[in-house]
């Protein structure tokens, strides 16, 4: 609900404060009074169009605050929290700054915003419905939520989005597996090509360390068995250490018993010393066998080391590197058979999906079709009375082709209307004009009153072109809806007027300084002559004193 309105140098306005009230507000003056300057300036605070026309001339800005009271569940709330702007409070403050030059600027709890930001929450908040302007009604992307709210089709819109968005998690899921199938079928051949090579090859971590380590050695081939041979001839050959040793072991132990014990200890020390060199002929006949430095293996080493460094540099890696590449050659050819059996599992389920989305679609659907008969039904009794009697309401409920299926369902609303007899049916903004159009909005206002997310409804004159049981018919019905939310109302007429909870008179002075406009809260005697103005004219008599006495106890019958 609006619980204020503060107007700062806007066209005729100097220094205005409007406090809100709740129910049905009328605003009345003369013609030309200024009452249009005050929706001006509501929609520049709801996001409205500037323009530095709006400004009072000889001021460098004009400024506009619109604070309203919001519950704490309203969608404006979660809005204002995903954007970090939420103060916590129980209001929310709308202002927006316009400069001279025509530049503006937006706040919203004294926050700066982009000007798309303040309109979309004013959007939330307010609804205007006027001569040249009107909300929500004329979008056709609302029909379908309106129907489905006046319907009572809560449940299946939320079973339709949801069984939507399943549909499309399924699609995107067979789209992804055909796209990766897709691409690995197309490098079948080369994946299998590859992965032979390198079956055949068949590179071992560590291997290219093992062979470098291998072909060192055998380069030095020569070197080491002329060592290892030059050794063996020292240690057992003819005149090696191992023979001297022996003989010089049989000459001591010749004379042993002669030296009376004394060479005990030199023959257990050649007896060991024979032993060791026994030991290293054996290391050395050994280690021969075990280097085997065969020269021929060095050019089968050098292929393998030649075989496993042109694989890696083929394929940009290192040696010890190809064993994973090879497997992973491997797991992609096996994945072109399962990604096929997936393919066909995750179409069965797109499948499943798919007909889980139509028949939630054929339900909303089926619950549109019976609620816009009601609600063409209900519509139609409230245009009669609002001398609209000739003109026709149709909710047209009309199926889309799967290609433009949605979360909304698989049908597109639109309200259409024809306000001559006989008349093609067309969009509401295409039918009626003025007045017109602000009555055949009230009527469905009224028909859809428990629908509506914003609090507040200003209409514009829709009594324009109506008057006497007519216009009492349109004050009616303001009435009524303003028992669930907050209606602003710019009327000329005196039965409208008399209907009202709260009574502003907007007045228009003429000073040395120019124009000046002045928005007056009306008390019970003020409104009594506010009325009889509007029903006299100029001169105001004690009939239409009598008369306004009249119109002020029936509204509030």
């Amino acid at each position: 609900m609006l619980v204020g309105l503060s107007i700062r140098d806007i066209v005729l306005v100097d220094r205005l404060e409007l406090q809100g009230r709740s129910g049905l507000c009328v605003l009345t003056g003369e013609t030309g009074a200024g009452k249009s300057i005050l929706l001006d300036a509501l929609g520049l605070a709801l996001g409205g169009r500037g323009d530095a026309g709006l400004v009072r001339p000889s001021a460098d800005q004009g400024v506009v605050s619109a604070e309203f009271e919001v519950a704490a569940g309203h969608p404006l709330r979660t809005l204002l929290d995903e954007r970090g702007l939420d103060g916590g409070g129980d209001s929310v403050v709308l202002r927006r700054v316009l400069g001279a030059d025509g530049r503006s600027r937006a706040f919203i709890n004294d926050q700066s915003v982009s000007i798309g930001l303040l309109r979309q929450c004013g959007e939330l908040l307010v609804e205007v419905h006027g001569q040249n302007d009107a909300q929500g009604l004329l979008d056709p992307l609302s029909h379908a939520a309106l129907l489905d709210a006046f319907g009572g089709l809560e449940s299946k819109r939320t079973a339709c989005r949801t069984a939507y968005q399943n549909m499309r998690a399924a699609a995107q899921a067979v789209a992804s597996a055909e796209a990766e199938l897709a691409a690995a079928r197309a490098d079948e051949d080369y994946l299998r090509h590859v992965l032979n090579e390198l079956q055949a090859l068949d590179p071992q971590i560590g291997e290219e360390a093992e062979l470098s380590e291998r072909r060192a050695l055998l380069m030095q081939a020569e070197k080491i068995a002329e060592g290892l041979n030059e050794a063996d001839t020292l240690l057992a050959g003819p005149d090696g250490i191992d023979n001297q040793m022996r003989r010089a072991q049989r000459a001591l132990e010749r004379v042993a018993p002669l030296a009376a014990g004394r060479l005990e200890e030199a023959l257990a020390t050649l007896d060991r010393a024979a032993d060791e060199v026994a030991e290293a002929v054996s290391a050395v006949e050994y280690a021969a066998v075990d280097l085997n430095l065969d020269p021929s293996q060095l050019e089968r080493i050098n292929d393998r080391l030649f075989a496993l460094r042109d694989a890696a540099r083929k394929h940009r890696t290192d040696v010890d590197s190809l064993p994973a590449l090879r497997n992973d050659f491997a797991g992609r050819i096996q994945a072109l058979d399962v990604g096929s059996e997936t393919l066909e599992t995750l179409k069965g389920v797109e499948s499943e999906a798919r007909e889980a989305y139509a028949a939630a679609a054929r339900a909303l659907t089926a619950g549109r079709t019976k609620a816009a008969k009601r609600l063409d039904k209900a519509v139609a009794a409230e245009l009669k009375p609002l001398k609209l009697g000739n003109a026709t309401f149709r909710t047209n409920v009309e199926a889309l082709a799967e290609s433009d299926w949605s979360a909304d369902g698989a049908d597109r609303v639109q309200f259409l209307a024809a306000t001559v007899k006989g008349a093609s049916l067309a969009p509401l903004q295409r039918i009626a004009s003025g007045g017109e159009l602000s009555r055949f909005m009230l009527a469905i206002k009224v028909v859809l009153a428990a629908t509506r997310s914003a609090g507040t409804l200003v209409f514009d004159e829709v009594d324009s072109g109506v008057g006497g049981a007519v216009a009492d018919k349109v004050g009616e019905r303001l009435a009524r809806l303003a028992t669930g939310a907050q209606i602003l109302v710019v009327t000329h007429s005196p039965q409208v007027a008399a209907r009202g909870d709260h009574h502003w008179r907007v007045a228009r002075h003429e000073g040395r300084s120019g124009s000046r406009v002045s928005v007056d809260g009306l008390d019970a005697p003020e409104r009594r002559e506010e009325i009889a103005r509007m029903l006299a004219g100029a001169e105001i008599t004690n009939e239409a004193r009598a008369a306004a006495d009249s119109l002020l106890q029936a509204g509030r019958l």
